[in-house]
């Protein structure tokens, strides 16, 4: 996922986790928030894992997979939302097939996909 997608500071964070609506999936958490800023366009991602998921390694493996899962989803995304995606302990072992199904429901369930790109 290209830098200008993803979302960084941490008042973005909290503002989207205090104000954002939030969709849970066995394997992943998504929280979705219209963005206040009329000049940004685009979709921005934030992705987090948490303790629970594992070591330090196994959560920079899952959040290196959900920016994967979502690369190939941005552009199938009506523009103007800030996301976070939080990965759950079974995102772990999951594989990038499954952990793509994941995020496409529930970016489906969130009802933020373009409906020119939904199957």
């Amino acid at each position: 996922m290209q830098r200008r997608f993803r979302l960084t500071r941490s008042e973005d964070f909290k503002r989207v986790r205090r104000s954002g609506k939030s969709y849970a999936h066995p394997l992943v958490v998504l929280i979705a928030l219209k963005s206040e800023k009329s000049d940004q366009p685009r979709v921005r991602v934030g992705v987090a894992a948490g303790r629970t998921v594992g070591t330090a390694v196994t959560r920079n493996r899952t959040k290196r997979l959900l920016r994967e899962a979502m690369r190939t989803l941005i552009l199938d995304i009506a523009s103007g939302f800030d996301l976070i995606l939080i990965a759950r302990p079974g995102l772990a072992s999951a594989s990038l097939e499954e952990t793509r199904q994941a995020v496409l429901q529930l970016l489906q369930r969130a009802k933020i996909l373009n409906p020119v790109h939904e199957s």
